[in-house]
């Protein structure tokens, strides 16, 4: 039997916290936790931020935790707020529970964990404020299971938003992704307000706008492994919506 991959300092000394956002993740959660703990990465924790799942995901996070109960902790929330508040509500504890580094990424199995480690390394070795996982640089992928409306929606909605607040990334709608501590608590999570997958266009807004470098290196996503989607027309129009808030909202935002 191989010996498990052991990475050199700085990677195993760390403290990166995952936040996980989840509603209905039943079936997928402990597949995705699977796979984070079994990266070499010893100080990688796993923050499970559940909506109140009426499917038993909060169930089945609170046993994960028992399992591991130094790496696992789970934020049971009053209801379905979205995913903005998920992340802020986990992102800031994370802080709170003195992680060095924070990442985000859907429950669905969407997102690579094994691109983890070299998306930390990429921050590691550079003073980029966050690192992106990316579909559109060259050499990142989408599955080619992918609907094709989902495509064409994506690359719509990464245009608009080029167009309106002509942010520097070509993967704008990105939920993949690891920031600095110290990134995040310059940006101030109390000031993001997106409820919705807005939230990820408002966090590359304000880091954009305070100056923070953020790279993209490319990733292959997934199609949902099990569930249903939590794209709804309400978050379209919010989508639709925030980018005009935005500039009126954070126009002032400096350093």
């Amino acid at each position: 039997m191989s010996e498990p991959v052991q990475l050199p300092s700085p990677w195993r000394d760390v403290r990166l916290t995952v936040v996980v956002p989840t509603y209905n993740e039943a079936g997928n959660l402990p597949i995705l936790v699977e796979q984070l703990l079994a990266l070499p990465l010893p100080g990688l924790k796993v923050l499970v931020a559940d909506d109140n799942s009426p499917d038993g995901t909060g169930d089945v996070a609170d046993k994960l935790a028992v399992e591991h109960p130094d790496r696992i902790e789970v934020v049971h929330r009053a209801g379905k707020e979205g995913l903005g508040r998920a992340y802020v509500d986990g992102m800031g504890r994370a802080l709170d529970g003195g992680a060095e580094f924070v990442a985000q990424m859907d429950a669905d199995l969407s997102h690579p964990p094994d691109a983890l480690p070299g998306m930390l390394g990429a921050l590691l070795s550079t003073q980029a404020g966050v690192v992106i996982g990316s579909r559109y640089v060259p050499g990142g992928e989408l599955d080619e299971n992918w609907p094709l409306y989902r495509r064409a929606l994506s690359g719509w909605a990464n245009l608009y938003v080029h167009t309106l607040l002509r942010v520097r990334i070509r993967d704008l709608t990105a939920g993949f992704k690891i920031w600095r501590a110290d990134a995040l608590r310059d940006i101030g999570l109390e000031r993001v307000q997106s409820n919705g997958y807005s939230f990820q266009v408002e966090m590359h807004y304000l880091a954009t706008k305070l100056g923070h470098t953020i790279l993209e290196v490319p990733i292959r996503f997934e199609e949902r492994h099990d569930g249903d989607s939590k794209m709804t027309t309400a978050t379209k129009i919010e989508s639709a919506l925030m980018p005009f808030r935005l500039r009126s909202k954070h126009r002032n935002v400096e350093r």
